[in-house]
C-alpha cells in the first residue's frame, strides 16, 4: 500500500537510524526492500517490506551521467539492513529495451557486484517501470506536492514502483 502521508520526502542524510520495528525484525519472512528509480540525472529511492507492503518516499541521489556516489548509496543499504533491491527497468511501451534500459541493466549488475564485494546479501531484482513516471507526476501535482511540472518526482516513482511490486508478492 503506497503511504502518501510520507511524501514529500525525507533527505537520507538526515535519518538517524533505520525504523527498528519489532514485528519486522522478528519476523524471518519479512524484507525490507528498497526500490531505485535509475535515471542518468538522478534517482528516486523508495523503502517498504514485504510483511506490511507498505511503500514510502524516501530520497532523491544525484547522479554522475548514471553513476550514483557508491559509497553513499551502499551506505543506506548497510545502514537500512535492506534485503532486496529493486531496479526499475525502463522500457518501451511495446515492452522493448532501450538504451536507458541497457544502462539500468549495467547499473543492477554494478550494485550486486559492488554489495557482493562488500559482502552484502541483498537480492538485486529488476522489475518493469513503464508508466511509473507519469503516475507519478500526476499525483504528485494532484496531492499539491510539487508547485511545477518539472519539479524532481522520481522518489514518488520509486514509491509506486515499489508498491506494484510488493503488490504482486
Amino acid at each position: 500500500m503506497l503511504e502518501t502521508n510520507n511524501l514529500p520526502k525525507t533527505n537520507s542524510d538526515d535519518v538517524s537510524s533505520p525504523a527498528t520495528d519489532a514485528t519486522e525484525r522478528a519476523t524471518p519472512d519479512a524484507k525490507l526492500v528498497l526500490a531505485l528509480d535509475y535515471g542518468v540525472k538522478k534517482m528516486g529511492m523508495a523503502l517498504g517490506n514485504t510483511l506490511t507492503k507498505n511503500a514510502r518516499a524516501f530520497d532523491i541521489l544525484a547522479m554522475d551521467n548514471g553513476q550514483p556516489d557508491w559509497d553513499n548509496l551502499l551506505g543506506i543499504i548497510d545502514k537500512w539492513k535492506i534485503n532486496q533491491v529493486v531496479v526499475g527497468l525502463p522500457l518501451n511501451m511495446d515492452g522493448t529495451g532501450s538504451m536507458l534500459s541497457k544502462r539500468a541493466h549495467k547499473f543492477a549488475r554494478r550494485l550486486a557486484h559492488r554489495m557482493g564485494e562488500e559482502r552484502m546479501t541483498a537480492e538485486v531484482i529488476m522489475v518493469d517501470e513503464r508508466l511509473t513516471s507519469i503516475e507519478a507526476r500526476q499525483m504528485a501535482w494532484e496531492q499539491g506536492w510539487i508547485a511545477h511540472e518539472r519539479d524532481p518526482i522520481d522518489d514518488i516513482s520509486a514509491c509506486i514502483l515499489l508498491d506494484s511490486y510488493l503488490s504482486a508478492l
